[in-house]
């Protein structure tokens, strides 16, 4: 938040002085602290670093060697440059010896030819500091106000990362751990541009520390977790499209047409330069001979916007505040659940996720659920799952902000009747947006089969009878939404344009279910109702990929590709892709025509067979085995090993699963 020694000098106040920058044009990015009048030899040990310093130059000492010391105390303190007004101790410019030891230090000297007030500069970087410190408390407040509110409402990702991006300026990108986008908003670019080739793009962004910029890509970078358990990155990219850096003529340097800096006055007249009549423009810093170019024309102008300096630079505090402050709200939205279910809907629900969770001991669990007529002791529990084969309601066409709320409310009460209609006793209630879970709660293990057949009856049964009522009058034509709502949709028969035909269809044709039934292994004990749960769960979701139409999903029916699909938003899963193949997806990156990763795909898919592999991958031998000896020195393994391999093809299926939506 602090002004650069060239934005000091771009200041009205310091033009009018006609500056001159005759050494030390290094340090021209020098932040500038503060702004201090001296006028006496020793004055670095009152000084305390970061001091833009104004003098006359009438207390100095004479002689060279007090020049030297005076120019490296000020040095060895950590001034931020020198300014000396000519006209009283030196008429036509500072010492030669001035000079030479400022450049050595890499200590900005700058010349004002003309007669300025100090008071005036000092008032003018003292009101550019106060009010870059102000815009800089303002913007952090109106971070924190923003992303409080977003907290608040439970936003999600999108709106999240929209509101960074416009308050930033700056394209936003929110990836898992396994480089996959999110979300994001190119704050107004090209949003093809920015994602092509994201993952290959994001692996070469490796900020040290949990929140860090990488200044070779220009991606200012946070993790993103909660409760220990990482599973994001969100990225900033600054600046950009490089209009915060500054271009131009920005150097001032001595030619031989300059005047002399001996402290003679050959080629000058004396005193200070002529003021401005009242009213005028001042008059600007001299343009160097020969080069046609003012010395002041491409520095940065100093207020209204963050100008980055010259060179490699790092983003405003206010960005890495801001990047953090998202990541906060993107991780507490992941934890925050929010439901509209009644008092005991809202209880089941609570018990489901505790023993999903582990958050509350069983004991405290069987004694609620004991409370609501619900009991888990001394019972065969078995934990199912039961979901839409569609998440967008939109696309399974019920449009509407609130439809897939209303869609899963539906299922859930659906849900509820089957299993008073099938006489089971269970917890049930939303586990998430998309699914419902059922805990059946039976007295004979014996039993599992048929109260599942019993249940998944009841279930069609509630859903086939669930037809809304009509008023009287003219039936309007069959909507989307009622096709999807009602189950008779299962085998409904579709138009060219794919609306649903109004002739009835009998409600079990070939064709997938519009619900899925999915049940984990029956447990004896409450202590892993949990896992029955979870596993309903993944094979529910897995089970979206099986295009068969049975009446319950149970493992077996779920292959390893499937569990690794509904396992593919896993922090766990995607950290062990990237343990496993990271480094090679790492040296694609860098290699794009290479990609060895197809090479070690054929490999495994072929059984290891180098000779099958080579023909498939359309490759000689020779070349074959050369690229898969690169393979084993880069991700540090014997492909020759069957664990080893074992391990990396499910790292392949995994991935795959990763990158399929």
């Amino acid at each position: 938040m602090f002004p650069t020694v060239r934005e000091v000098l771009a200041l009205v106040p310091v033009r009018h002085g006609a500056p001159r920058l005759v050494a030390g044009d290094a340090g021209l990015d020098r932040p500038v602290r503060w702004v201090h009048v001296a006028e006496v030899p020793d004055i670095a040990t009152l000084l305390g670093g970061g001091e833009l310093v104004l003098t006359t130059g009438i207390g100095l000492p004479a002689d060279d060697a007090g020049l030297r010391a005076f120019i490296g105390d000020l040095a060895d303190v950590g001034v931020s440059g020198l300014v000396v007004e000519l006209g009283r101790r030196y008429i036509s410019g500072v010492p030669r010896v001035m000079a030479a030891a400022a450049e050595r230090r890499g200590l900005p000297l700058v010349e004002l030819r003309r007669a300025t007030p100090f008071v005036r500069i000092t008032e003018a970087v003292h009101a550019l500091i106060v009010d870059a410190q102000l815009t800089e408390l303002r913007a952090t407040e109106e971070i924190h106000q923003r992303f409080t509110e977003l907290s608040v409402e439970g936003a999600g990702p999108e709106e999240v990362v929209r509101q960074a991006a416009e308050l930033s300026g700056c394209p936003v990108v929110l990836e898992n751990l396994s480089r996959r986008v999110l979300a994001y908003d190119p704050a107004g670019e090209s949003a093809e541009l920015l994602l092509d080739g994201w993952e290959q793009h994001s692996r070469r962004i490796r900020p040290a520390g949990r929140t860090a910029y990488d200044p070779d890509s220009g991606w200012l970078v946070t993790t993103v977790g909660a409760r220990g358990e990482d599973w994001g990155r969100l990225l900033l990219r600054w600046p950009a499209g490089g209009e915060l850096t500054t271009d131009g003529p920005d150097r001032l340097v001595a030619t031989d047409d300059a005047p002399p800096v001996d402290g003679t006055d050959a080629g000058r007249p004396d005193g200070p330069q002529r003021e401005d009549a009242p009213g005028t423009d001042p008059a600007p810093a001299d343009v160097i001979p020969g080069s046609g170019a003012a010395p002041v024309a491409g520095w940065p102008a100093p207020a209204g916007r963050d100008v980055a300096p010259v060179g490699p630079g790092t983003p405003p505090t206010r960005l890495t505040i801001l990047v953090e402050r998202a990541a906060s709200t993107l991780a507490l939205g992941r934890l925050i659940r929010r439901d509209a279910e009644g008092l005991e809907r809202q209880i089941h629900r609570t018990l489901l996720t505790a023993l999903i969770d582990h958050s509350r001991p069983v004991d405290e669990v069987a004694l609620r659920a004991k409370a609501l007529g619900v009991t888990l002791d001394r019972r065969h529990l078995v934990g199912v799952v039961v979901r839409y084969r569609t998440d967008d309601a939109a696309e399974a066409g019920e449009p509407g902000p609130d439809a897939g709320l209303a869609r899963l409310r539906d299922l859930a009460e659906s849900v509820g009747q089957a299993l008073r209609e099938a006489k089971l006793t269970a917890l049930t209630s939303a586990v998430d947006d998309q699914a419902v879970g059922v805990l059946l709660a039976l007295a004979d293990p014996a039993a599992e089969e048929k109260a599942l057949a019993a249940f998944a009856a009841a279930l069609r049964r509630v859903r086939l009878d669930a037809t809304p009522a009509r008023p009287p009058g003219p039936r309007p034509a069959p909507r989307p939404v009622d096709a999807a709502a009602r189950p008779v949709a299962v085998g409904a028969s579709r138009g060219g344009d794919g609306s649903p035909r109004s002739t009835p269809v009998p409600p079990r044709v070939a064709g997938p279910a519009p619900v899925i039934i999915a049940a984990g292994s029956g447990v004896a004990s409450l202590r892993e109702a949990g896992r029955s749960l979870v596993e309903g769960r993944q094979i529910a979701d897995a089970a979206r990929r099986d295009r068969r139409d049975l009446p319950i999903f149970r493992l077996p029916h779920v292959g390893l590709a499937g569990l690794l699909h509904l396992l593919r938003d896993e922090p766990r899963l995607q950290t062990f892709v990237e343990r496993e193949l990271g480094a090679l997806l790492a040296y694609d990156a860098r290699h794009p025509r290479e990609q060895l990763l197809g090479t070690l795909r054929a490999y495994l898919e072929q059984g290891r067979n180098k000779s099958a592999a080579a023909a498939a991958a359309h490759l000689s031998r020779p070349a074959f085995y050369e690229r898969l000896a690169r393979i084993g020195r880069i991700l540090d393994v014997d492909l020759d090993s069957v664990e080893a391999c074992l391990s990396l093809h499910v790292a392949l299926l995994a991935l795959d699963a990763v990158r399929t939506p």
